[in-house]
């Protein structure tokens, strides 16, 4: 077994236009002052990355990790949530996610989705050039319009939707094999990869690729009332990434998972900040140490209720006591009588 590494933080929710959150080594100065030992990187903000240069530029990727070295940190993952939504948009969708592409490419599908699949393969280099073994994405969507079967789903739409995302992320998945990084999908509603028989089906669609991993988010299962424990065990092998997020359930006579089109705030389920929701942390942390996660706890503030700054300082110390030092020995050793094969043999009576 190997101790979980962190506390990490994705960026994405802090940058801003103001200092000390609109530059990367401003961000890193107030992350480190938190506690936190590395930080995910959103890779389409300009503001902190330039991830074109990054896939081109060992030099570029060094001073990055030089920047972040001089506070104490690491790149633990790069970030392409956006673009990876963008390799597969359901029609429906089309104009709330333009605003997610460059302008030159909005309102038009096709070079949307092909400027999505080059920045992500262009992730696969610039992870590489920086040293790291994973990457956080989103798959996107084709099948999630048709998530509750009304009107009856025609009989194989979800089939056809699987093979076509399959084909789309195939040659993505070929590209980070050649760099030696997982592509590790946050599994999460309103992705095509939203729970444990989705990301099956995509796994089943890629031929089992060995780069296909998963992205562990929990505050997403307690919000589909699905067991955040149990998926550990199911998938584990395959968990490669992880963000530590917390969120609330609580259905009553009037709403439940759908949340009745209301604000988060007022929503029966909704992501709070770490310590403040219904995830089991202590459970999670365990079952990640006991199957020898070899990566990063990494925060991810969501919360409609707490202010950001208080959700990251407490964030910092909360996966920090909750990382789990390993042992190197069993507790029973003391009591160890130093027996050989021969003593074996001769307690089981076969000597």
């Amino acid at each position: 077994m190997r101790t979980l590494k962190g506390p990490g933080i994705f960026l994405a929710q802090f940058a801003a236009d103001v200092a000390p959150f609109d530059t990367l080594g401003g961000i890193a100065g107030w992350a480190a002052s938190l506690g936190f030992k590395g930080v995910q990187i959103p890779s389409w903000d300009a503001r902190l990355f330039d991830l074109a240069r990054a896939a081109e530029s060992q030099a570029y990727c060094d001073e990055v990790r030089g920047t972040l070295a001089a506070h104490g940190l690491e790149v633990t993952e790069l970030s392409t949530h956006l673009q990876g939504q963008l390799v597969a948009v359901h029609p429906a969708y089309d104009a709330a996610f333009d605003g997610f592409a460059p302008e030159a490419v909005r309102g038009r599908p096709r070079a949307r989705q092909d400027w999505a699949v080059q920045q992500v393969t262009l992730a696969a280099k610039a992870s590489r050039n920086l040293g790291l073994t994973a990457h956080a994405t989103f798959s996107g969507a084709l099948a999630w319009p048709f998530v509750y079967p009304w009107p009856q789903r025609p009989a194989g739409l979800i089939e056809t939707a699987f093979a076509e995302l399959a084909a789309r992320w195939r040659p993505i998945l070929n590209a980070f094999e050649e760099q030696g990084v997982d592509v590790c999908y946050e599994i999460h509603p309103g992705e095509d990869l939203h729970d444990g028989a989705t990301f099956e089906r995509f796994l089943e669609a890629v031929g089992d690729h060995p780069r296909c991993n998963i992205l562990y988010d929990p505050s997403h299962f307690v919000l589909q009332a699905l067991d955040h424990l149990a998926f550990i065990d199911i998938y584990h092998a395959r968990i490669r990434a992880f963000h530590a997020k917390d969120a609330e359930f609580r259905p009553n006579g009037r709403v439940g998972i759908y949340g009745g089109y209301l604000p988060w705030v007022e929503r029966a389920g909704r992501f709070r900040s770490l310590g403040d929701g219904q995830v089991d942390f202590k459970g999670v942390f365990s079952k990640l140490a006991q199957y020898d996660f070899k990566g990063w706890a990494v925060l991810e503030w969501e919360c409609c209720l707490k202010h950001p700054e208080d959700g990251a300082r407490e964030g910092a110390a909360f996966i920090r006591d909750h990382i789990i030092r390993v042992t190197d020995k069993a507790f029973d050793d003391f009591a160890a009588a130093g027996t050989d094969e021969a003593a074996n043999r001769r307690l089981l009576g076969i000597g």
